[in-house]
């Protein structure tokens, strides 16, 4: 088991309102699960809550990834475990190159693990191999973290950085939002290459098009902060076909 989640509660620190209402999921290594669910229902706190964002508190549960209690871990070490987050809308970091950020994080990453730094020219064979994976221009690499790039850029940009850091498990928030289908294609196809039987992903989207891609061993539909319903790939195509106003008659709304 890499991930449980076991009756997670969490609120927004600024006002105090209740965003997740007991979360329960299970990932193994392998797996990939999808979650959907409309506007408001608790997906992006679901993702933020796990990577450690200062915004939100966690009131209740648990939440154990790959042995350890990850609620007890700092953000920076919930990401040296092995957990990463690809933003919905990746920030802009001027003045910090493409790879002299990507260099501190890998090294970072191996000093956490007792490993040597990687020398200048190991790191570059590295970034160019990875590079590969989505199809990511090498012109990007001299320039700021995500300054001046397109949506589709950015988020090409967000793959390399998983196949950089190669976590236990990658969140991917709406990964999908804003790109076209050319786009779209080699982003899922990133995430595809870099698929095994280690890692896991949790891909939360609205919409059926990108599971067109990034194949789903369970889809989970949340609502109003709770995990409704579980199913295989083919819940996803349910959702297409009859909208979220089909899981309120189903819980009796």
């Amino acid at each position: 088991m890499l991930l449980e989640i076991k009756d997670l509660h969490a609120i927004i620190k600024s006002n105090g309102k209740e965003i997740l209402k007991g979360i329960n999921l299970t990932v193994n290594s392998g797996e990939v699960h999808a979650i959907m669910g409309p506007n408001g229902s608790g997906k992006s706190t679901l993702s933020s809550v796990l990577a450690g964002h200062p915004a939100y508190e966690v009131t209740g549960g648990e939440v154990i990834f790959n042995g350890k209690n990850l609620l007890e871990l700092s953000p920076e070490d919930r990401s040296h475990e092995g957990l990463f987050l690809s933003f919905q809308y990746p920030v802009e970091i001027p003045g910090v190159s493409m790879t002299n950020f990507m260099r501190a994080a890998v090294n970072e990453h191996r000093a956490y693990k007792g490993e040597e730094a990687l020398s200048a020219s190991e790191f570059l064979k590295l970034m160019k191999s990875r590079s590969e994976y989505v199809e990511l221009d090498s012109k990007l690499a001299g320039r700021a973290v995500n300054e001046g790039f397109s949506g589709g850029e950015k988020k090409r940009n967000e793959i390399f950085q998983m196949a950089m850091l190669e976590p236990k498990l990658s969140i991917l928030d709406e990964t999908d939002s804003g790109l076209d289908i050319d786009a779209l294609r080699i982003v899922a196809g990133g995430v595809n290459k870099l698929k095994n039987a280690d890692n896991a992903s949790i891909v939360i989207t609205h919409y059926q098009r990108l599971l067109d891609y990034i194949v789903p061993d369970f889809v989970h539909i949340l609502y109003k902060g709770k995990i409704v319903k579980t199913a295989g790939k083919e819940l996803a195509l349910e959702l297409e076909e009859k909208g979220y106003d089909w899981i309120k008659k189903e819980l009796g709304e």
